[in-house]
């Protein structure tokens, strides 16, 4: 069957950096867009970004010049690269894939179990 499994959360101070994977398996990326969503306690699942099949990609403006997105399609995995981490980017990152690039929960219909991310001061 096909799994998404996120690594490389944790706990940081604000300021510092951190790459999130996501590995997927069963499943060929190639072809698919890949994304990552966040959620904190209480709130809506955000979009942060995603990446299309030709390596076009849509980021968040909230975090727009601290997040990057990218893919190595021969290890079948996505990264989040978080840099200049806030207190505000405390929350559950989750990967997710489509066979189509957008930037809405909806469009997504493969999705990982989610990594925890907390900054603190």
């Amino acid at each position: 069957q096909v799994q998404l499994v996120e690594s490389g959360g944790g706990l940081v101070q604000a300021g510092d950096s951190l790459r999130l994977s996501c590995v997927v398996s069963g499943l060929n990326i190639r072809t698919y867009a890949l994304a990552w969503f966040r959620q904190a306690p209480g709130t809506e699942r955000d979009f942060v970004a995603a990446i299309g099949s030709g390596d076009r990609t849509i980021i968040a403006d909230s975090v727009k010049g601290r997040f990057s997105i990218s893919r190595d399609n021969t290890k079948n995995t996505v990264y989040l690269q978080m840099s200049n981490l806030k207190l505000e980017d405390t929350a559950v990152y989750t990967c997710a894939a489509n066979l189509g690039l957008a930037a809405y929960s909806g469009a997504f219909r493969l999705w990982g179990q989610g990594a925890q991310v907390t900054v603190s001061s």
